[in-house]
């Protein structure tokens, strides 16, 4: 039997149709749209493509963007004082920060001036301490992604072993917090896996869900995966393709063709957590708007 695609893609869209409608509802009861500060310094070509489909995403739910967009010769007191303006303004109810950002800016300086409320992409060591003791706060986009994308495709997650590839404070870390939760949609057993586990496939051919956030193509390869188990592939990563007009291909860190063949599911590359990431920031905007004019 095949195994099931866990389409990012259709996932996304649903939750973007239920966003749209809540915006819609929010709108109308209480006169509030969300709003949300996209800052980008430089000109990084990715930088631009991400806060260019952040921005289509929230016009496609009704959330109101203002972008801040500057030169890469931009201060870092400059950027610290606009952030101050943010957090100050009732309008604005998340705060985005494209990095990464140019040498002469300290990113961790930056991501602690941002008001832990309007922390939309959940970074702030506030909202992270939140999280690991299970306190209600935003969930990283990414990590909290996985999470849906898990449920909203039919996969139970309590009392499965998760095993995570990766330990980055971006997914593997926050993930693996996420789903030991003693909460609805998690309270799994997880183990981590990392560049210093020795023969990592002893503990991944463990594992009911499969989670790899790894950076590299083909960490994960068929023999390294049980029958039935799934798969989410975090990886994106190019690769040289001369049939491609751009040259290259976008592949994850999973050995697709190999693995696909033994899990029960498994998210592509293209297609699979890459919607869901920027979904998730969306959903944190709008929990913050309603929780910032206290509207249900």
């Amino acid at each position: 039997m095949a195994a099931q695609i866990l389409s990012g893609d259709d996932v996304a869209r649903q939750m973007r149709r239920e966003m749209k409608e809540e915006v819609a509802r929010l709108q109308a009861d209480s006169g509030v749209v969300p709003g949300l500060a996209v800052v980008l310094v430089g000109d990084n070509p990715a930088s631009i493509s991400y806060v260019t489909g952040k921005e289509k995403a929230c016009a496609e739910v009704g959330i109101r963007s203002v972008p801040h967009k500057f030169d890469a010769d931009l201060s870092e007191a400059a950027l610290l004082a606009l952030i101050g303006q943010l957090n100050a303004d009732p309008a604005i109810h998340g705060i985005l920060i494209q990095l990464p950002l140019p040498r002469q800016i300290d990113e961790s300086r930056v991501l602690l001036a941002i008001d832990p409320s309007k922390d939309v992409d959940g970074f702030h060591p506030v909202n992270l301490g939140k999280m690991l003791i299970g306190q209600e706060c935003f969930l990283p986009c990414t990590p909290h992604g996985v999470q849906q994308l898990l449920l909203r495709s039919g996969v139970p997650i309590e009392g499965r072993h998760v095993v995570v590839v990766g330990r980055s404070n971006i997914v593997g870390k926050p993930v693996a917090n996420i789903l030991f939760q003693k909460q609805p949609g998690a309270n799994a057993t997880v183990t981590i896996c990392h560049t210093g586990t020795p023969d990592m496939g002893y503990f991944t051919r463990q594992a009911d869900i499969l989670i790899v956030a790894a950076g590299r193509p083909n960490t994960v390869t068929a023999d390294m995966v049980r029958e039935g188990a799934v798969v989410v592939d975090v990886g994106v990563n190019r690769v040289p393709d001369a049939s491609r007009k751009s040259g290259f291909r976008l592949v994850g860190d999973v050995d697709y063709a190999g693995v696909s063949a033994k899990a029960s599911a498994i998210s592509p590359v293209p297609g699979g957590v890459g919607p869901m990431t920027i979904t998730m920031l969306l959903y944190n905007t709008i929990r913050s708007a309603k929780a910032f004019h206290q509207a249900a």
